[in-house]
Order: structure tokens, then sequence, then C-alpha cells
């Protein structure tokens, strides 16, 4: 473990909770999007995206101290292992005069509810503030170690 290691792994944490946030504007950005994709010949409508988080575990460190029976061994952050979409689905509408309604009437909307972005962007958002304050947490105790060597 390095003087840094608290960085890196705040910086993954700040990271992987961005591109949650980016995600979830995209989800709200396309939230009544009919034409989302276009599959077999016709439109489908935009698919919710969700993130996957995984520990950041592909460090040489992690397998030696596994392998040494180190259970102390700090861990070293999180990855995006990828970005999936909901299965849930579309919502079906009753808008005849919709230019992608069926034959019966209906539209099929995104499966996207605002509510659920709302409280995964919340989410977020408060994961990456608490990141922040770790971030500033770990920067001044570095620097009051500085301090003390300069005395």
């Amino acid at each position: 473990m390095t003087i840094f290691h608290g960085f890196n792994t705040t910086a993954s944490a700040l990271t992987a909770q961005r591109l949650r946030m980016d995600v979830v504007a995209s989800n709200m950005a396309n939230v009544d999007t009919t034409r989302g994709r276009f599959v077999n010949g016709e439109w489908e409508p935009y698919k919710r995206k969700m993130v996957v988080m995984q520990p950041n575990e592909n460090r040489f460190s992690t397998h030696l101290s596994k392998a040494m029976g180190r259970s102390d061994h700090p861990g070293n952050g999180v990855k995006v292992s990828r970005i999936v979409e909901d299965q849930t689905p579309f919502k079906l509408v009753y808008q005849p005069d919709h230019p992608d309604a069926n034959a019966e009437g209906y539209v099929s909307l995104p499966n996207v509810d605002p509510l659920k972005e709302m409280v995964d962007m919340m989410s977020a958002t408060r994961s990456y503030e608490a990141n922040v304050t770790t971030l500033n947490a770990t920067k001044n105790m570095l620097m009051k170690a500085l301090e003390i060597g300069k005395g």
C-alpha cells in the first residue's frame, strides 16, 4: 500500500459515480423517446440503462495479499464493469393520433420512471459528495504529515 492508496481508491469511486450520474441524465433525457433504436425493421423505444459496478481487484497486490492469507489488505476501489439495459416491459399508452401508435392505437413508451431516476441521481450525488469529502480528508492528513516532517 502506498501513500496515495486513499487517493486512488477515492478517484475510482468518483469516476464510477460520475458515470452513474451521466447514465441517469441520459435516461431522463430520453424519458419520452419512442424511437430509441431500429430493431428488425421497426423502431423500439429507448431502454433504461443502469450502471453495474464491481470491486477493482485486478491488481497484483490484491492477488498477492489473498495468496499470503492477509485479510488486512484494503480494497482498491470500484470500477464500472458494464452498462446494462433494463428489461422491464415498455409502458403502453393509448394515443391513436401518435405517429408511432400500433394498429390498436397504443404507443410503446420507454421503461424510464422519472421518480426512480431522481432517487438514483440523489444517491449518486451523495456518494460523489462523500468521496469528495474523503479525498479532502486524505489530502489534509498528508499535508499535516508533511508539516510534522518540517518541524
